[in-house]
């Protein structure tokens, strides 16, 4: 069983799905940061100046929300959240596209180097036998006037 698990974990497969996720989560993250530190207060900021409704610009970065009887609701973080999701998906959705690609590209090289050694017929081997069997037939019958 353990010998099972080492050949597991030691698939290629495994490894990089191990990588996906830590490079995935480490690229949320600074997706994440750009996503609550940029594009969201500058989203605010243009919501805000659209309803001129800015006192000051530290009050347009906190504009994405609004308070009914004393309850935030804070649509800025889901816009933030979508805004995150969209830019973590279109580069997976770039880097799968590359991989496919690449994917694509080298079966057609193997195949061509396949296809330009070309494996011998059984005819071909054959014929070989067959000459090598004419050959060894004329060394015996060479040596035999010599003696």
């Amino acid at each position: 069983m353990l010998k099972e698990f080492k050949e597991f974990i030691s698939r290629g497969n495994v490894l990089d799905l191990a990588v996906g996720v830590i490079i995935g989560g480490a690229f949320t993250g600074i997706v994440t940061k750009l996503t609550d530190n940029v594009i969201t207060p500058l989203i605010g900021l243009v919501i805000s100046l659209i309803f001129n409704d800015v006192k000051n610009v530290e009050d347009a970065t906190k504009g994405l929300s609004f308070s009914v009887n004393g309850i935030k609701f804070d649509y800025g973080a889901v816009i933030s959240a979508v805004i995150t999701f969209l830019i973590t998906a279109f580069v997976l959705f770039l880097i799968i596209k590359a991989v496919n690609k690449a994917n694509t590209i080298i079966p057609k090289k193997e195949a061509e180097e396949i296809e330009e050694e070309e494996p011998e017929t059984t005819e071909a081997i054959l014929n070989d036998i067959r000459e090598l069997l004419i050959e060894q037939n004329k060394l015996e019958a060479s040596q035999k006037k010599e003696e």
